[in-house]
């Protein structure tokens, strides 16, 4: 049975489809609401009015609070210069070249030594003190992109660049021509 008022309509209790309203909010809750909105309405006058008193002292200045000119830790202001600049990828495979020995093991990092990466085209540079060396460097290198871009996120390198042994320096001396390239350059 339904509750009725007088003149035959539903008790405010009761929606006109049966299901309870919820309570209206009581004189507690409108206090708190009401001493909310004038909390955030005084921070924002107060803060407007200590910066129009900061720029009339001639600047902001450092207080009790921490601000973004505060001192920082050598640490964190490296890497907020990396993010800023946008080196992570450079930075993070500086961190590999110093890391070789660990991701290619002891013997190869004794023969093989990474060069350079270029970012634009994501290759590894590296060169080994011998052509035997060199291609078992090239033999392992799928894997060592693998690992790589475990460590460095997918997709930092492509390819690992294989480089033998230079070869010996260009001596200058009284016997020289000038201009010349060395032995070669009389082959054609």
């Amino acid at each position: 049975m339904t509750e009725n008022t007088p003149g035959g309509a539903p008790s405010p209790s009761q929606g006109s489809g049966g299901a309870p309203k919820p309570p209206e909010p009581s004189g507690v809750d409108l206090a708190r609401v009401a001493l909310r909105a004038a909390k955030e309405a005084a921070r924002a006058r107060g803060d407007a009015a200590q910066q129009k008193k900061q720029a009339r002292r001639g600047g902001l200045r450092s207080g009790a609070r921490a601000d973004g000119r505060d001192p920082m830790a050598l640490g964190s202001a490296i890497n907020r210069l990396i993010t800023e600049r946008g080196w992570e990828a450079p930075a993070a495979v500086g961190g590999v070249m110093g890391r070789w020995p660990q991701i290619v093991g002891e013997d190869v990092a004794k023969h093989c030594v990474p060069e350079k990466y270029d970012e634009d085209e994501l290759v590894l540079t590296v060169r080994c003190d011998s052509t035997a060396w060199a291609t078992n460097l090239r033999l392992l290198a799928p894997t060592l992109v693998a690992r790589l871009n475990e460590d460095l996120g997918h997709g930092r390198v492509k390819l690992i660049k294989v480089q033998g042994p230079g070869g010996p320096a260009r001596r200058y001396g009284p016997l020289r021509a000038p201009g010349s390239t060395g032995p070669g350059d009389t082959y054609g």
